[in-house]
């Protein structure tokens, strides 16, 4: 009992004890911040992450989240086919087709719902396959970082907009569309197995798109006392093959518009 307690009590083992704790209070006072943290950009500061600086990632801003697609260099890279979107926040141009002057806005304004939801769903590809590193502060984040209702009401929008084109699709899944085909030397040829063609419109395509559209389906006979069923240029009224065919030997333009409305909305 003598010997530990002077082994406990000399000097050697107080300053070896002394050591250990100063060795633990400086590890944990210079331990290394969060990796998941991520930044907080403004306009001007992404604006420098745009490709040209070959020394900075490549960032990309869309709905306010900011990511890094470096490893798609060849793309948005200075030169690349969508450099176009580096080092901003374009997200209208996503489904605008607009990638000059104000096309190249965070905007959503006088967007569908459709427009709105295949932007959110581009959010949803590049959080998928690129690095998020952090929330430009504008439009759809304060600068906390906090969501804004800018972008509260683009999510809701998107989440309508994809109830409305389910709902659109078991509509129309209750009424069989049209076979079509073409071919540069018979032209377009849509046609019924069973029943006879007509272009109906869709109603809920306005509020989806925020335009009306027509599709071609196949109506039986007894069915075609309904309202709003039209005959489509070149279709007899009441074919007398079992098989209904409006053939077009016109341009591949035309057969594009009869598929358009043929396909539904997936």
């Amino acid at each position: 009992m003598m010997s530990l307690r002077r082994i406990l009590l000399s000097p050697f083992v107080g300053v070896s004890l002394i050591v250990v704790l100063l060795a633990l209070y400086f590890r944990s006072s210079f331990k290394s911040p969060p990796q998941h943290s991520q930044r907080l950009f403004s306009a001007e500061e992404l604006a420098l992450y745009n490709g040209t600086d070959e020394t900075l990632p490549i960032l990309l801003g869309i709905l306010g989240s900011v990511y890094d697609v470096t490893k798609g260099k060849s793309h948005y890279g200075s030169g690349g086919g969508y450099n176009h979107f580096a080092g901003r926040d374009a997200s209208r141009a996503f489904v605008s087709g607009n990638f000059t002057g104000d096309g190249l806005t965070d905007s959503l304004h006088g967007l569908s719902s459709s427009e709105v939801k295949s932007i959110v769903d581009w959010r949803g590809f590049y959080a998928r396959t690129y690095t998020p590193v952090g929330k430009l502060v504008g439009r759809y984040y304060d600068s906390q970082g906090n969501p804004t209702k800018h972008l509260k009401g683009a999510e809701a929008k998107a989440s309508r907009g994809a109830q409305l084109m389910e709902k659109q699709k078991i509509e129309e899944d209750k009424q069989k569309n049209c076979n079509s085909r073409w071919s540069q030397d018979e032209g377009g040829e849509v046609w019924c197995d069973v029943g006879v063609p007509r272009l109906v419109q869709r109603p809920l395509e306005i509020a989806i798109t925020g335009s009306m559209s027509k599709r071609y389906a196949c109506f039986e006979e007894d069915q075609l006392d309904q309202s709003g069923l039209e005959i489509y240029k070149d279709c007899e009224p009441l074919p007398r093959l079992a098989k209904s065919e409006c053939n077009h030997r016109s341009s591949l333009q035309l057969l594009v518009s009869y598929m358009s409305l043929c396909i539904l909305v997936l």
